[in-house]
């Protein structure tokens, strides 16, 4: 059994939380936090964050004709052009052909037919026309293109996120129990599907005199991910649960 330490303020509304709440902790920790949610924000104003997506569209296998005009198998939103070419889904391969007076790039190169790397190993192939970017997603059996515009309304209006006051009652030490072997979970996602995942172990702490644990997700080769949610998801907070990041105990 190893010890870590959780920093749960992210999940202060777990128990009670008032908006009338002081900070509270040392200079350092405060200033840490609120690095982190600065960064947050940073990330999802990037070209790859978030607050861009404006669509997730499935292709379906042969030809699917794509642009802002109604009639094409897969509708761009409007401001893109009318019919700016078609993708080619043929078994795992996704192929796309733009049309002769519509300018795509990637690359910073006009292309006319190219073939597309997904996002499974981490580098797909980004397509741009206009103000728009996409790439293709491959999820279990399915192919889509996540679509993003750069003028997107939400990316001009935000005026940043509402957070729980820090508060150091929720850096928690806690104790890692490893899985061996890690377990396998099943864990629905926002598409409606089952994803797979591998549980390194179980992370146990106290609060209140009572005991909890969470499932420790591979993370990666410095953390684990955590998920989970509670009576405030869809309320107070995000209705798909709460994500977490956590140092791995250091070796020895």
């Amino acid at each position: 059994m190893k010890k870590i330490i959780l920093s749960l303020l992210i999940v202060v509304s777990f128990w009670n939380c008032s908006e009338n709440l002081k900070e509270k902790g040392s200079k350092e920790y405060i200033a840490e936090i609120k690095l982190w949610h600065s960064k947050r924000i940073e990330n999802l104003k990037k070209e790859n964050g978030w607050l861009n997506l404006v669509g997730l569209l499935w292709l379906k296998e042969g030809e699917n004709k794509f642009g802002s005009d109604k009639s094409n198998d897969v509708v761009f939103p409007e401001g893109s052009p009318a019919f700016i070419g078609k993708f080619i889904l043929k078994d795992t391969t996704v192929t796309v052909e733009a049309n002769p007076d519509v300018e795509i790039m990637s690359d910073g190169k006009k292309i006319t037919k190219l073939i597309l790397q997904n996002d499974l190993k981490g580098n797909p192939t980004v397509l741009s026309c206009k103000n728009f970017r996409w790439h293709i997603i491959k999820r279990q059996d399915k192919f889509g293109v996540r679509l993003r515009d750069l003028n997107a309304p939400l990316v001009k209006n935000f005026k940043g996120i509402e957070t729980f006051p820090i508060n150091d009652d929720w850096k928690i030490e806690a104790s890692f129990v490893p899985y061996n072997p890690p377990r396998e979970i099943l864990i629905p996602n926002v598409l409606g599907m089952i994803d797979t995942s591998k549980a390194a172990g179980k992370i146990i702490f106290k609060k209140d005199g009572k005991e909890f644990s969470l499932e420790a997700l591979d993370g990666g080769p410095d953390s684990f991910f955590i998920i989970f949610a509670d009576e405030t998801s869809g309320k107070e907070t995000y209705g798909a649960g709460r994500f977490l990041s956590v140092e791995k105990p250091k070796q020895g």
